[in-house]
């Protein structure tokens, strides 16, 4: 028997609690995640809310009558123009790893992102031994582009950063998008 679906949806503020806790587990005691010291739930509101401030989707998944996981697009970088570019996070509990559950986060992540306008979608994969989120990203279209070497330490060990990129938008050299005027922005 498959497991059950999970339920995507928008994150709600009631849903932060178990993001930081998922969150926290992962900064305590996993690679993906450059961060020593997890942050509280304030800082993650705070997070949450800038993200969804920026127009931009903060997604939960339910499954089995609890939250499953969560998953958000954030800039990738702080200057204008690169407002049609995001960085993707996903996150899981340690017990719903293996279901499907990450990938219906980033199919329903990288649709919103479409969506929206968004043209790229980078995924900076903390730890080349990190093959769950290497193969998650792979699977639904995202190519390898480079690795950093050894840029970062946690847990007694140097680890590597993965960059992966997936198109979401027109074709490479498409005309530029429909704004206004980039000194608006």
């Amino acid at each position: 028997m498959a497991p059950p679906s999970p339920l995507v949806r928008p994150a709600l503020p009631s849903d932060l609690e178990a993001v930081t806790a998922i969150y926290g587990d992962h900064v305590r005691h996993g690679s993906a995640s450059f961060e020593i010291e997890p942050p509280d739930l304030a800082e993650i509101a705070r997070r949450r809310d800038a993200i969804v401030a920026a127009g931009l989707p903060y997604l939960v998944a339910e499954c089995d009558g609890g939250l499953a996981g969560y998953a958000y697009a954030g800039p990738s970088r702080p200057r204008p123009a690169y407002r049609f570019t995001v960085e993707d996070s996903v996150y899981l509990a340690p017990a719903m790893q293996g279901r499907g559950i990450g990938r219906a986060l980033l199919a329903w992540l990288m649709d919103e992102c479409r969506a929206a306008g968004i043209r790229q979608m980078i995924a900076i994969i903390g730890d080349s031994a990190n093959q769950g989120s290497i193969g998650l990203h792979a699977a639904l279209g995202f190519r390898h582009v480079g690795t950093l070497r050894e840029v970062g330490f946690k847990h007694g060990r140097w680890l590597d950063s993965v960059i992966m990129q997936a198109g979401l938008g027109a074709e490479p050299g498409a005309a530029e998008p429909d704004v206004t005027s980039d000194r608006q922005r």
